[in-house]
């Protein structure tokens, strides 16, 4: 579980928008949940992978988020791929829609967790990679994992 300053408990992360994407402003958005689906969080039962955020009528909204359904939760479970409202201020709202309405730009969760006794969502303005970028994205955390590899052996044998 990563800790980082100001945050709880890593739910669920969305790896592959740090490949997919250059990570350009973050915000951290609240997420309108029932009772059940917060359960569910609290085990861990979440995913992020197919999930992304569009602003209709002035509230941000998340699409794709998967909740699986709480076990013990019967008649008050919700359909897991539901359409979720995030909570945000409206000026931060329409700064993020301003900026999403250039070309190129769009908005993706980045992760999922508690902040205190809260479900959090950190959402970014994002930019979409060409293939030549992921490649030069790939290779230059290769060379710096063999960097980290070699220094980590010269400093074993000294």
């Amino acid at each position: 579980m990563a800790k980082e300053k100001g945050q709880g408990r890593l739910i669920a992360q969305n790896k592959k928008a740090y490949h997919d994407y250059f990570i350009e402003e973050k915000f951290q958005a609240g997420i309108s949940l029932s009772g059940t689906e917060v359960k569910s969080l609290r085990e861990g039962k979440c995913s992020l992978k197919e999930s992304f955020i569009r602003i209709e009528n002035g509230e941000a909204l998340i699409y794709g988020m998967h909740i699986s359904p709480y076990e013990q939760g019967n008649v008050f479970n919700k359909d897991p791929l539901r359409t979720r409202r995030l909570l945000m201020h409206k000026s931060e709202i329409r700064k993020i829609d301003a900026a999403i309405s250039q070309a190129g730009y769009t908005l993706v969760p980045l992760k999922v967790y508690f902040y205190r006794s809260l479900v959090k969502v950190d959402i970014a303005i994002a930019k979409g990679k060409k293939l030549y970028d992921k490649r030069d994205t790939i290779s230059k955390q290769d060379q710096r994992r063999e960097a980290e590899r070699e220094f980590k052996v010269r400093n074993l044998t000294l």
